[in-house]
């Protein structure tokens, strides 16, 4: 079997992530696609040895992108094409079609209620648009039950949904002591300082900015800032505004993430419209304590102790932070965190491939026999 992943663009965000741990483990032949900006994890992937093709997509009505995704996938005779975001499942939908591929699975990352991929929901067309080509598929995999949920909502029948829920490498999300040292003195930041890390694009759906407003309420504690986005600019001035320039470390985007996790102390994720929280997961596999908005898995693993949901609100945070950074807990990861292991997620995704192809073999051959 042969499988052609289309994706919107390979920064360092939770579904490109997620496209790369999975990689990691196939079993089947893959390559990948991505319609544009093929940033930090395309490189992870061609060092992997996983052909990464660019289409240059100049935008949303370049439709010769299409005509030219179509092509690659005649090319490589592709047995199953599975798209992942929102643009991507748009357009891959369409170019399997056209390349004449019925075999396609979608991976919905990033539905939330109010936004999908920071577009409205209630934005003229993007509803309808999904739905259309939505039907191009064979089915769409949520990576929550939330998603399941919100999927229905939008009128995709159950009988069109997969859930199958993110995973990580677990061993490698593990908590490194020799890692924590090594990032921390390379950072400049003291071995007994508090850190409170977050993790994400810089956008202002992330709402770091309530992270920065709450650090003057936790004196001698660093901020440890992990990602890259439009907002940088605007919360390194908002920390110097607030008097907290010095405290606040803005990494950028980082392929090291779990050894900057072992370097925290505590999680701040003030997101309020988090479909699953890979971050959350990866945070929760390095035994970080978390305070949290919304995370459907920290919402599954329930584990009170270590990660607190609040309000977006610059005291309420730093009043879960003061908590959590007193409790002094040990870094183990919670109980129930197995069934995010990547392998057997991989597992799982092979059974959706092999189920896909064989229902359509089985509805072919059925037609011509009849």
């Amino acid at each position: 079997m042969k499988v052609l992943h289309v994706i919107t663009g390979l920064d360092a965000g939770g579904a490109e992530q997620q496209l790369l741990a999975l990689l990691r483990h196939r079993t089947v032949a893959a390559e990948v696609a991505t319609l544009s900006n093929p940033g930090i994890v395309a490189t992870a992937l061609r060092a992997d040895d996983v052909p990464v093709h660019h289409i240059a997509m100049a935008g949303n009505t370049d439709l010769r992108a299409v005509g030219r995704l179509a092509s690659l996938i005649r090319r490589g005779r592709f047995d199953v094409v599975h798209t992942h975001l929102y643009r991507a499942c748009v357009f891959g939908r369409v170019a399997a079609r056209l390349a004449g591929v019925r075999s396609v699975v979608a991976t919905e990352h990033s539905l939330g209620s109010a936004l999908i991929e920071g577009r409205p929901v209630g934005r003229p067309g993007v509803r309808g648009l999904y739905r259309a080509t939505e039907r191009l598929g064979r089915t769409t995999i949520a990576v929550s039950p939330d998603v399941v949920e919100r999927l229905r909502q939008w009128g995709v029948p159950p009988s069109r949904i997969t859930l199958l829920r993110n995973g990580i490498d677990l061993e490698r999300h593990a908590f490194d002591p020799v890692e924590r040292a090594r990032v921390r003195a390379d950072l400049g930041i003291p071995p007994d300082r508090p850190v409170v890390g977050a993790v994400g694009r810089l956008d202002p759906t992330k709402r770091f900015d309530v992270l920065i407003d709450a650090l003057p309420r936790l004196p001698g504690t660093t901020a440890l800032v992990v990602g890259r986005g439009p907002q940088r600019k605007e919360l390194e001035a908002r920390a110097r505004v607030a008097g907290v320039g010095d405290r606040v470390v803005f990494v950028g985007e980082s392929a090291e993430v779990p050894a900057l996790m072992s370097a925290m102390d505590v999680l701040a994720s003030p997101s309020p419209a988090e479909t699953f929280g890979l971050a959350l997961l990866e945070a929760a596999a390095a035994g970080l304590p978390i305070a949290y908005v919304a995370g459907p898995v920290l919402d599954e693993l329930a584990d009170g102790e270590r990660h607190l949901r609040i309000a977006p609100l610059p005291d309420e945070f730093a009043a879960a932070l003061v908590t959590l950074l007193a409790r002094h807990l040990d870094r183990r990861p919670p109980p129930g965190i197995g069934r995010h292991d990547i392998r057997e997620i991989a597992t799982e995704l092979d059974g959706v491939y092999r189920r896909i192809t064989d229902t359509h073999h089985s509805s072919h051959t059925g037609r011509s026999s009849r």
